[in-house]
């Protein structure tokens, strides 16, 4: 009798799963690539609502069907995905609501009916989303030019302190001018807390020390680089201020790292300074973060501090791994894609710095989303530019939209190739599993009826 029940199930299971995939695959045609992918993964949520409302918790293949994989849920949306990208210009649309069952015949009436009435909506939800991004942007994001101004002369002021302790009393390190960079010093500003980035220069002698390439390193990626020193032969260790810091013939982005720690942590007196500043200063005590906190009456600052060095071209960050690939460092691609991104802007008046600035807003206080920075939004934003012209104000709401779309899409394939180089993917620091709960609970954000109550907004 059991068997039978089960038996009857199933069939009941196949019949709803034979609707879903029928509406799928006319909702490609009604609704295009991008709102297919939408409701692919709003028939997924419901597939899987509705095996958990009717499995007995006894029975042991239903258990086993729960357990389905993520990554079994990603190639199903790669069977909607995989067709060539239509471009549509109602991606305004809101998202759909869940399938309902229906008999078999009437599928197709269902998919057409649903359309035409979503079609008459869809204008009036779109201006509700637009009006609401604006709103988030005013209230939570938008910071007044006094509030800049002031943080901007404030990170100067500890700069220059940081600059005179490590040229008077800590000699050791070999540090050039430091200088600001960050979304404070760009103006791409975000929530109560101004970012700012101290970079602390490396000057390396051209003769003593040359460029590996990622590819030639154990990592075997492009995005990293190891500095190796060169001509010890007849520049005997100790040649270069730099050669303190050798590990293994390399220079050492750990070791580095570990010297200024201790310094930010243990050796300059931030009480004092930030008395004199009229704030408080408070510098990161977790092993390698070399950040500083930074309160003041007006204003919250984080303060990140990244030695860098200058090779061949390029900009390379300390960072920090741990053995076997201790002594790598990292490019960085944020000059050129600050300056990319306001050149297109200055171009056409465009909302690409307003989209970034809104959804690094939503994601750095998401247990999940906060894994991506607003360097890997960036370069979603400008591979879509590619594509989309239009970046009008008015398209504010339907080009966040489509940022999420496409973001959805480069973490169901795993990668985000940079904008820059193709050959480096910016996820290869993530793992797979931080991958799949990054695409799920963006998934289900844009599932919601109301993409800013997805978001949080």
């Amino acid at each position: 009798m059991m068997a039978t029940g089960k038996q009857g199930k199933r069939q009941d299971e196949g019949s709803l799963g034979s609707l879903l995939d029928l509406l799928l695959a006319n909702a490609r045609v009604v609704l295009g690539v991008s709102g297919a992918a939408v409701l692919a993964l709003a028939t997924l949520a419901v597939k899987r609502f509705i095996d958990r409302a009717t499995s007995p918790p006894d029975d042991d293949d239903d258990i086993k069907a729960k357990q389905k994989s993520l990554e079994e849920s990603w190639q199903e949306l790669s069977l909607i995905k995989g067709v060539p990208k239509v471009r549509r210009q109602d991606l305004e649309e809101p998202l759909l609501s869940p399938v309902v069952a229906v008999p078999a015949q009437d599928s197709k009436d269902l998919i057409l009916s649903s359309a035409v009435s979503l079609g008459q909506s869809k204008s009036l939800l779109c201006l509700t989303l637009q009006e609401k991004l604006l709103s988030f942007y005013r209230d939570h994001v938008s910071v007044s030019e006094t509030k800049k101004a002031v943080g901007k002369q404030l990170a100067e002021d500890i700069r220059v302190e940081l600059q005179n302790f490590l040229k008077n009393k800590s000699l050791d390190l070999p540090f050039g001018n430091i200088f600001l960079s960050g979304y404070l010093c760009d103006d791409l500003v975000g929530c109560n807390r101004l970012e700012v980035v101290f970079m602390l220069p490396l000057v390396l002698e051209d003769n003593l020390w040359h460029l590996i390439p990622g590819e030639e390193t154990l990592m075997d990626n492009s995005w990293y680089g190891m500095i190796k020193r060169s001509g010890l032969e007849y520049f005997t260790r100790g040649s270069s201020p730099c050669d303190k810091f050798i590990v293994g013939g390399y220079l050492s982005s750990n070791t580095i790292n570990d010297a200024l720690h201790k310094i930010l942590v243990a050796s300059i007196n931030w009480p004092v300074i930030g008395s004199m500043l009229e704030c408080i200063i408070r510098p990161a005590m977790a092993p390698r973060e070399l950040k500083l906190e930074v309160k003041h009456e007006q204003v919250l600052l984080d303060i990140t501090l990244c030695p860098m060095v200058e090779a061949e071209g390029k900009i390379l960050l300390a960072t920090s791994f741990e053995e076997p690939v201790e002594n790598l460092w990292q490019q960085s691609f944020y000059a050129l894609e600050v300056s990319k991104l306001k050149d297109l802007d200055a171009g056409d008046s465009g909302v690409r710095q307003c989209c970034l600035s809104i959804l690094k807003a939503t994601f750095e206080n998401h247990p999940f989303w906060s894994k991506l920075t607003g360097s890997h939004l960036t370069h979603v934003i400008l591979h879509l530019s590619k594509t989309e012209l239009d970046w009008s104000e008015g398209m504010l709401a339907v080009r966040l939209q489509q940022v999420l779309e496409e973001l959805v899409q480069y973490l169901a394939r795993g990668s985000l190739p940079c904008f820059f180089d193709d050959k480096i993917n910016l996820f290869s620091h993530l793992l797979l599993e931080e991958i799949d709960e990054i695409g799920c609970t963006l998934y289900e954000a844009l599932a919601a009826p109301d993409l800013a109550d997805g978001l949080g907004l």
